[in-house]
C-alpha cells in the first residue's frame, strides 16, 4: 500500500465517519442539558450565584 493511498483512505474515513462522530457528540451535548432527570441540577446551578447573598 502507497503511502498516497493511505492518505486518501483515511481521508476518506475522517470524511465520513469522522464527522458522523462530531454530528452525534455535538448532538449529545447540546441535548444533554435538556433531558427529563436534569431539571433539578438546572434549577441548583442556576440559583448557585444566589447562595451566599448576605440579602443586603
Amino acid at each position: 500500500m502507497s503511502p498516497h493511498s493511505t492518505y486518501e483512505t483515511l481521508r476518506q474515513l475522517a470524511d465520513s465517519w469522522g464527522l458522523l462522530l462530531m454530528v452525534v457528540t455535538f448532538g449529545t451535548c447540546a441535548l444533554w442539558p435538556f433531558r427529563p432527570g436534569a431539571k433539578s441540577r438546572n434549577h441548583d446551578a442556576a440559583m448557585s450565584i444566589f447562595k451566599e447573598d448576605d440579602n443586603g
